[in-house]
């Protein structure tokens, strides 16, 4: 992954866009990573993984309803407090 700091970033900004292109590249500030650019098609990509993501959750938890895997939210902090104090 190529590199820019955010003031290379801002002076060679088509540099950069054209550098996105190939792959992502990281803005870093203070000699932090506080940016990562990418194409418009990794990001489209990226937001159609995250979404299935999110549907393959929301039917797994809809499954779980219908087949009562299911718990009330007390029985569930209760276990969650038992658990943290092991």
């Amino acid at each position: 992954m190529r590199t820019f700091s955010a003031a290379d970033a801002k002076n060679r900004f088509g540099e950069l866009l054209d550098a996105a292109q190939r792959e992502p590249v990281r803005i870093e500030k203070h000699g932090r990573a506080t940016a990562v650019m990418i194409s418009e098609a990794e990001y489209a990509e990226l937001a159609f993984q995250v979404a299935e993501i999110e549907r393959y959750k929301i039917e797994k938890g809809l499954a779980d309803l219908d087949a009562g895997r299911t718990v009330d939210g007390a029985t569930f902090f209760d276990d969650l407090k038992s658990r943290l104090a092991k």
